[in-house]
């Protein structure tokens, strides 16, 4: 479900800058030849952690392999700061001072805050990417059980997998693959049924039942800004085929034994009258 490294080259054109790495569901990209690949061309790699906190690949966090990465503290995230909120991590000192100027409004308040300047002036393009206090109070202490939260998740999803061996064995449905050298923090755990169809049919049963099974997301290149400022490169033999089968099931750090029970209960209903 990640991008596949062997397209990437052909896309690269003479405007090229960078290539951004999307680790879906917190599985990494193949990041080695990613890498590479950047070198040989003289790109930045960006990776969207938004997924991959708490994830790795080869032992290393992902998030920190590339030139800068961007997280996300949404309420829907492994660790969350109550609302909206984020993070971005900059390799380079200089991208790091221009971000903390764009994050500040376009000033230098921070170099003020700390004593490196006297006063504060406009310097750049900016906003207010601030968060608010409260909000990085609430997310504090989750960074300080990052570790327990990952692994109460990461058990959620391997008592799924376990539970639905059989459909997986069958191919009656597809799980979430966890390539050699990656270690996934349990954001995600989905389903790919057989097609749309079945699908829509899978989330109406499972909402029946009081379970909410979602579809996340619709293809880029297929969304009114894709169409206008992007372009898929090569065949879109996957992407669009998967989306539309694809469907998440709950999954959250207090979630007791008892819901993701229901959760196991429901899946299986559903199969055990659609085989």
């Amino acid at each position: 479900m990640n991008i596949d490294e062997r397209c990437i080259e052909p896309a690269i054109t003479a405007r090229t800058r960078a290539i951004v790495v999307v680790h879906y569901g917190g599985v990494a990209c193949q990041m080695d030849a990613v890498m590479d690949l950047a070198s040989a061309h003289g790109l930045a790699v960006i990776e969207d952690a938004a997924h991959a906190v708490g994830g790795r690949w080869m032992e290393r966090p992902l998030g920190t392999i590339g030139d800068m990465a961007a997280f996300s503290f949404h309420e829907t995230k492994n660790l969350t700061s109550g609302g909206e909120g984020g993070m971005i991590w900059v390799r380079d000192p200089e991208l790091f001072a221009r971000a903390q100027v764009i994050r500040e409004k376009g000033t230098n308040r921070s170099a003020f805050r700390a004593g490196k300047v006297s006063k504060y002036e406009w310097m750049d393009i900016g906003s207010s990417y601030l968060m608010a206090e409260v909000n990085a109070a609430y997310l504090w202490p989750q960074l300080a059980e990052i570790d327990q939260i990952t692994l109460k998740r990461r058990s959620i999803c391997d008592a799924y997998r376990a539970a639905f061996a059989d459909l997986i064995d069958s191919g009656r449905i597809a799980v979430q693959e966890m390539p050699a050298g990656t270690y996934a923090p349990g954001h995600i755990f989905y389903l790919k049924l057989r097609d749309e169809s079945d699908r829509d049919a899978f989330i109406a049963a499972a909402r029946d039942r009081g379970v909410l099974a979602v579809s996340h997301y619709v293809p880029l290149h297929t969304v009114p800004a894709g169409r206008q400022f992007g372009q898929f490169v090569g065949q879109d033999v996957v992407t669009t085929r998967d989306s539309s089968r694809l469907v998440r099931l709950p999954v959250f750090y207090n979630m007791s034994t008892e819901q993701y029970g229901l959760v196991i209960d429901a899946v299986s209903a559903f199969f055990a009258a659609s085989p």
